[in-house]
């Protein structure tokens, strides 16, 4: 048995003896094709980054194994010890945690975070959640829906808008379409069948993408062209007029025309319509019913947009308030969903799990949201791009939903019941030769009280603290803790606080639970992302240091990290030495799947988070001049590992690997020469590359 320091820990532990198991990157893969689906209590609310609950929970059973104990009797090591999460995001770790027995606290700096990780961690009652959730379909479904009929009665799925812009030349009000085909299937050379919108009637026409290379209108007899006003940034008027996109807006919000309209049939089947006029009347009856709505009667969204990294471009278009991301009728039917939720009677952990998951419909019910077509989710959400950009062409759908459609509130009871159903007997993956298998792998049930105070945490360890604060000022004592397992924001990435005020703008009338802060916007100053590398290291330095404070003797630090600039990993490796820790190693995971957007738009795609594992570096004696090449050789062998066991590997991964292991070192030195190591890093990360591509 490997001998244990004060936190109950190895003094070496299984990644820090050799390379994560390749089983773990297998999984990772297979769970990251549908993480919400293996992962559902941590996807009651939206949460950005999201690492995957089966890296975390290795991570965990790793930092508890030494190199000759067996991970599969890693659990009972975990029970009772004290696992942090300075980061905590979803609440991945807190909730991999708790399956394994052990006590967990998380603190996020971002409200929004928290009522995510409420959400993974509270036990419900379904008989109440049943009871408060008709109390809302009683107030607002009946009203909701009957502004999304037609003239028959029959159920509105989608309707189509366009944005329009003015040419500044000729004064034309431009359609701003790319393309007149507006609907088509995911998979088109099996599926060709395919809507387009007539340029001259607005009639909708079905065209055959496998052999139509222009529309044709059979109301009017016009032969068209796909092509739309807008090629790239500029648009063209009908006289020839070419004007830049967000010249002719000049800053102000466009207007938008609704051009067609997804309707539910009787016998069931669905059918793309023209506008008519009961469409027009019905959408002046609700914006109407919102001129005339009394304060009390609706929710609204609260603030204005500040400058940022993710806001810049709604800002561009003149989206400078929450309100306006929602056209009439979206504010008063998704106004009177929220008074409904809001007007709930008193503060239980059921109310609160309907006014977060209230968060997923206003997501894909706004003006930022586009169509995808049949064959798949219909609706992209307005962070698919995870960045606020404006839609020319936007989608909207019945918030209610109770007919189909995205994300309609009707279905809230089904979410939140699997999520209860994951907490009360969670799976997880198991690799089984070329198979993985969900299996229950003796978890515990995941749902626990929260504690409001360190001492009550103390008292009864089996609630779960979780806080709302900077992680670089905590209430937890001195050596307090036993493990920390986080997930650090990335360097200039993903601004979380500018795009949680989305939600934020709706919860902070809504108090989802007592304490709920009623502040203007997430963001903080304290924030450790930052799109200056220098601002990172100094920030994620404050916190790591505290991190060292709360840290049982003999305590580790694990996270996973994204990063594909050497600048980036330079700073986060600076902000450990700074904060007294040294980096014992460096993994690589698979943690991405192979297809997501991000993935395939880079020039290089990046599929590994690199496991970092740190420890205090008082008990660490330092090392006068690490060897670089068998830091760069462990690394590449590392991807070349999981290329061979049939995992997709490429030349962004060999660069992360190599650049984390090369100035990890200089974690090690008692005067790291960083500018040199960065050198360092690059250079043999170009080195491996050449070899990786070659091998």
């Amino acid at each position: 048995m490997n001998e244990k320091l004060g936190a109950g820990l190895p003094l070496v532990s299984l990644l820090e003896a050799g390379p994560a198991p390749v089983e773990w990157s297998r999984i990772a893969e297979h769970e990251s094709w549908r993480k919400e689906v293996h992962r559902p209590a941590t996807y009651v609310h939206k949460w950005w980054a999201r690492r995957l609950g089966s890296v975390a929970r290795h991570l965990l059973l790793a930092a508890v194994s030494g190199p000759d104990e067996s991970i599969a009797d890693a659990s009972a090591r975990l029970r009772g010890l004290v696992v942090y999460d300075p980061f905590a995001g979803s609440g991945t770790t807190l909730v991999e945690a708790a399956k394994l027995g052990a006590a967990v606290v998380g603190r996020d700096i971002n409200p929004v975070a928290t009522l995510t990780q409420r959400q993974a961690l509270q036990p419900w009652d379904l008989e109440v959640l049943a009871d408060l959730f008709g109390q809302v379909v009683r107030k607002c479904a009946r009203p909701v829906q009957e502004l999304h009929r037609t003239v028959s009665n029959e159920p509105v799925l989608h309707y189509f808008w366009v944005a329009l812009a003015r040419c500044p030349e000729c004064g034309e009000d431009v359609e701003l379409f790319t393309t007149r085909v507006f609907a088509r299937h995911a998979y088109p050379r099996r599926f060709p069948r395919a809507q387009t919108v007539c340029p001259g009637c607005r009639g909708i026409c079905v065209t055959d993408l496998s052999k139509d290379e222009r529309g044709h209108c059979p109301a009017c007899d016009m032969t068209f062209s796909f092509q739309g006003a807008v090629r790239g940034r500029f648009m063209t008027c009908r006289l020839g007029h070419r004007t830049p996109v967000i010249a002719a807006l000049n800053g102000a919000v466009p207007e938008r025309r609704m051009y067609a309209k997804l309707v539910l049939r009787a016998d069931g089947r669905r059918e793309y319509r023209a506008i008519d006029d009961f469409d027009l009347c019905l959408y002046d009856k609700a914006a109407k019913s919102l001129a005339d709505a009394s304060p009390d009667e609706l929710v609204r969204p609260l603030g204005a947009l500040e400058e940022g990294v993710s806001t810049v471009q709604a800002l561009r278009w003149g989206y400078d308030s929450w309100e306006r991301f929602f056209n009439e009728r979206q504010r008063y039917s998704l106004g009177l969903i929220g008074a409904a939720l809001r007007d709930l009677p008193g503060a239980s952990a059921e109310r609160e799990a309907l006014i977060a998951s209230f968060g997923r419909t206003v997501e894909h019910h706004n003006l930022f949201c586009s169509y995808k077509g049949e064959g798949t989710g219909p609706v992209r959400s307005v962070f698919h791009n995870h960045v606020l950009r404006p839609e020319r062409c936007s989608v909207e759908g019945d918030p209610w939903g109770a007919q189909g459609g995205s994300a309609g509130f009707s279905a809230v009871l089904t979410r939140l019941h699997k999520a209860a159903q994951y907490k009360s007997t969670p799976l997880d993956f198991k690799a089984e030769a070329s198979r993985i298998l969900a299996v229950n792998q003796s978890s515990l049930p995941v749902a626990r009280p929260l504690s409001t105070t360190w001492q009550q945490f103390v008292r009864d360890p089996a609630t779960a603290y979780t806080t709302t604060g900077d992680a670089s000022q905590t209430d937890l004592p001195d050596d307090s803790v036993d493990l920390i397992v986080t997930d650090p924001p990335y360097v200039d990435n993903v601004h979380y606080s500018e795009l949680a005020d989305f939600f934020h703008a709706w919860l902070s009338a809504m108090r989802p639970y007592r304490g709920y802060p009623d502040i203007p916007s997430t963001r903080a100053i304290q924030e450790v992302q930052n799109a200056a590398p220098a601002g990172f290291q100094a920030t994620a330095a404050r916190v790591w240091r505290e991190c060292r404070r709360v840290l049982k003797p003999g305590g580790c630090l694990l996270f996973s990290f994204h990063q594909s600039q050497t600048t980036g990993w330079c700073a986060l490796m600076r902000s450990l030495s700074d904060a007294g820790f040294v980096v014992t190693t460096t993994r690589a995971v698979v943690a991405e799947v192979a297809t997501s957007l991000a993935k395939t738009a880079a020039a290089e795609p990046n599929r590994i988070d690199v496991i970092v594992v740190c420890r205090d570096a008082a008990g660490t004696s330092a090392e006068a001049a690490p060897d670089l090449d068998q830091a760069a050789t462990h690394a590449l062998s590392e991807i070349q590992g999981l290329r061979g066991a049939g995992l997709r590997m490429g030349p962004g991964d060999v660069r992360t690997a190599v650049r984390a292991a090369v100035l990890a070192a200089g974690t090690r030195q008692a005067a790291a020469d960083w500018e040199t190591l960065k050198a360092e890093a690059d250079q043999r990360a170009t080195a491996a590359v050449a070899e990786f591509n070659t091998s």
